[in-house]
């Protein structure tokens, strides 16, 4: 999800949705009821409001259908790792439901970031200067401007995105000072395989430090950690809406 590199992990999206099978809008429902009541259950645990937890779908590669079937469901917030994608699905469903929120979580090419800031109501993926600067300049040409979160790659993986741990605090003062941008959060994806504890109690800290009150972070295997570590939005995806459907 979020960090991952879209070309690596996505190889061959669909040309066109109406390629893939229809989706279970039964299983879509009963898969978010189960989802919501886990994040019922661990915040209780934690001593926690679900309210403060926002859950995102992470409607990746699934058709326009199986977005419906969730927003049918109640879910509003969704995610997305591709722009191109995200503009081919969410534009038709905004007039019937004004409430929808889209977060690319993605890493985001600087050359997409206009496209970004015109169809997103937040990006989760900013890490680096020059993508700050097109997104700073991509907000002045559309007068429009989604919420920004900086991604960190607390596991210090090569082959994902992030900023690094010692440079993200120094990053944060750019993008607010050098490109004035509002951040509002944080988001990092732990190392598969590992605790990812440690990595959420650190960007959980770099956030108080830094007066942020958004911590994107927990996602299908791990999001009771995440909320147990005060996280305030988890990205769910096969949990919600099944495989990834990869056409041949």
């Amino acid at each position: 999800m979020g960090a991952f590199q879209p070309d690596r992990f996505c190889p061959s999206l669909p040309r066109r949705m109406t390629d893939l099978p229809s989706p279970d809008a039964d299983a879509i429902a009963a898969n978010l009821a189960r989802i919501k009541a886990r994040i019922a259950e661990a915040c209780d645990k934690a001593g926690r409001d679900p309210a403060g937890v926002t859950l995102v779908a992470v409607s990746k590669t699934h058709p326009a259908g199986a977005v419906r079937a969730a927003l049918a469901a109640g879910q509003s917030v969704f995610g997305e790792n591709r722009v191109q994608e995200a503009a081919g699905k969410f534009p038709e469903l905004r007039p019937d439901h004004p409430a929808m929120r889209l977060h690319i979580i993605g890493g985001l090419q600087t050359n997409k970031a206009r496209d970004a800031v015109r169809v997103a109501d937040v990006i989760e993926s900013l890490d680096r200067p020059k993508l700050a600067a097109a997104i700073a300049e991509a907000i002045r040409k559309e007068g429009r401007a989604p919420g920004l979160l900086v991604q960190v790659n607390t596991g210090a993986e090569p082959q994902k995105s992030g900023v690094a741990r010692d440079e993200a605090s120094a990053f944060l003062r750019q993008c607010r000072e050098e490109h004035g941008l509002a951040i509002s959060g944080l988001m990092c994806i732990p190392p598969e395989g590992e605790d990812p504890t440690p990595h959420f109690r650190w960007l959980a800290e770099l956030a108080a430090r830094e007066g942020l009150g958004i911590l994107s972070m927990g996602m299908s295997s791990d999001f009771e950690a995440a909320i147990a570590c005060g996280a305030t939005q988890l990205r769910v995806g096969s949990a919600i809406f099944g495989a990834r459907p990869y056409p041949a």
